[in-house]
């Protein structure tokens, strides 16, 4: 029996519901789209400069997603040329916390974790 009463979240229903999020925030690009949008609404052209090496298609796709997800919003003013700018939703801001302390758990153990990689690598040859 594991120590954390709420591991059976994980494995209820067969993982299915934590699958399918962990596809969407597990992706290359998501988390580094909402961890950019916390802050101000940012134009799509903004958005894409703050992201290195994101094509304007992944870009699309991504907020796409998010905003079927209800993560992020997107407004569109009526002026000429349109502008559109997107903002994390309530929900998606609930994200940040979680992100960030997966990020610092794998700066913390990157280095343990290269290590033994390298070990196993060589125990491969």
């Amino acid at each position: 029996m594991s120590k954390y009463e709420k591991t059976c979240l994980i494995r209820g229903d067969g993982g299915r519901a934590i699958r399918g999020i962990l596809d969407r925030i597990g992706d290359k690009w998501t988390l580094l789209v909402v961890a950019t949008l916390d802050g101000p609404p940012l134009r799509f052209t903004e958005l894409q400069r703050r992201i290195p090496g994101i094509s304007q298609r992944m870009l699309t796709r991504t907020v796409r997603n998010l905003e079927r997800d209800g993560l992020v919003s997107r407004t569109v003013y009526a002026e000429v040329p349109p502008r559109v700018e997107y903002e994390l939703t309530g929900t998606g801001r609930t994200l940040i916390a979680p992100a960030v302390a997966l990020a610092e758990w794998a700066v913390d153990h990157n280095p343990d974790i290269e290590e033994h990689q390298a070990t196993y690598d060589s125990d491969q040859d």
